[in-house]
């Protein structure tokens, strides 16, 4: 088994050790009033780990610690994973970014388009132009989900049974073919709004490829990498070392909630969300990524297609403010953009914390986050497993805490 360890003193990697004690007193302070069962974190320069620290329990009421093994519910990290393995089917010459989904996905051919109205009186058109796998990329898609409450479309999810994003009883196959049956927000490609797309992306992973979706990535990502636990599920062997879900409660305090059903193959493959791993696993995807597309001897993606991924696809290079949909035009979204699976900063000095130019990453909905800021040499990842009723506030403070310890 694999397990994450610190490779160098953070002097040598050029880090502050004072400020990464702040980072955990910081982090502890939270775990200590009751804000987080426990936590780990790690912190590497040119590929080398320079901080880990794991703090507080994995499941409280057992009393088992948070270890440099511990596996987590990465949910929406997932996204970005899937997007590799698609890319390398595009390397292939087996997929474009430019195919119409309805070439893969026959029931995407014709998508409408929301006009005005809801539920029954709600108007549709034929969109101005074709989805394109780009668009799932992107998150320009024009789909949605179901728990926004922000648009007219994201009630007819809800009333199609997708308040989890799957469709019951069904596997990926049969959920993305309801996802086909609502319109679309607006026309693909004009706006951005976070959604089910990587889902449709898995799918059409899952006809091009012409196998399962775990099957792929685990025969394409995981082994090649050695993300040895990476997976949609948990083994009898891995159980013990599984992190306990938690969510907030009205005191602000946190208890144990429902997650995703990983004891044994689930029905439902979530290229949006249905990821279990630990940080050694993240730290090869990262590694990877950061090599750009080759890590020990194994190239996953070409630099060229790296590049690609990593840099802003928004309509006219806007950020996720400027075109994003309620309740993405907020504040907090100034000065970052969106490239194939992943958040990249644009312009650091309208981000709301530190943030290094070309920085690219993703989180979790389980408060799980990871980035690579290739300008600094530097990969940052961070695990707990609280599912908050609002954005989790500590994101800020470790983006913050990590650049103060940037001594070179």
């Amino acid at each position: 088994m694999a397990v994450l360890r610190q490779e160098v003193d953070p002097g040598e990697a050029g880090l502050d050790p004072g400020a990464l004690e702040r980072l955990d007193r910081e982090l502890a302070r939270r775990f200590d009033g009751g804000e987080m069962p426990g936590f780990l974190v790690a912190v590497a320069r040119a590929g080398r780990v320079a901080h880990l620290t794991a703090y507080g329990a994995r499941d409280l009421a057992a009393g088992l610690p948070v270890e440099s093994d511990t596996l987590w519910r990465i949910y929406s990290m997932t996204k970005p994973v899937t997007t590799v393995g698609a890319l390398m089917l595009v390397e292939d010459g087996l997929l474009s970014l430019d195919d119409e989904v309805g070439r893969h996905l026959p029931a995407f051919a014709e998508p409408r388009v929301h006009v005005d109205g809801s539920g029954d009186r709600m108007r549709t058109r034929p969109a101005a132009g074709p989805l394109l796998v780009r668009h799932l990329m992107t998150h320009t898609a024009g789909l949605t989900f179901a728990f926004y409450h922000a648009h007219p479309v994201d009630a007819l999810y809800r009333a199609a049974g997708l308040d989890s994003s799957v469709a019951p009883g069904t596997d990926l196959a049969g959920t993305t073919d309801v996802y086909a049956t609502l319109p679309l927000q607006f026309d693909p490609g004009t706006r951005w709004n976070y959604s089910v797309a990587t889902n449709v992306l898995g799918r059409v992973v899952e006809v091009v490829s012409g196998r399962p979706l775990d099957v792929y990535l685990a025969e394409r990502v995981f082994r090649p990498l050695g993300m040895e636990d990476a997976g949609f599920e948990v083994t009898d062997a891995q159980t013990g070392r599984l992190a306990e879900l938690y969510g907030e409660t009205d005191d602000g305090g946190i208890e144990p909630i429902d997650g995703l059903p990983l004891r044994g193959r689930p029905r439902f493959l979530s290229g949006s969300g249905g990821m279990v791993a630990s940080a050694h696993d993240m730290h090869r995807f990262m590694e990877m990524l950061r090599r750009r597309g080759e890590l020990d001897g194994t190239r996953l993606l070409r630099p060229e297609t790296v590049a690609l991924m990593t840099r802003n696809h928004l309509p006219g290079g806007a950020d996720l403010r400027t075109v994003g949909v309620p309740p993405h035009d907020d504040p907090g979204n100034e000065g970052v953009g969106f490239g194939l699976g992943v958040s990249v900063v644009v312009d650091p000095s309208r981000t709301r914390e530190p943030s290094g130019l070309g920085a690219y990453g993703w989180s979790g909905v389980a408060t799980t986050t990871f980035w690579v800021d290739p300008g600094r040499d530097l990969t940052v990842q961070f695990y707990t497993q609280v599912r908050p009723r609002s954005s989790h506030t500590v994101y800020r403070d470790l983006k913050r805490l990590v650049h103060q310890a940037l001594a070179d």
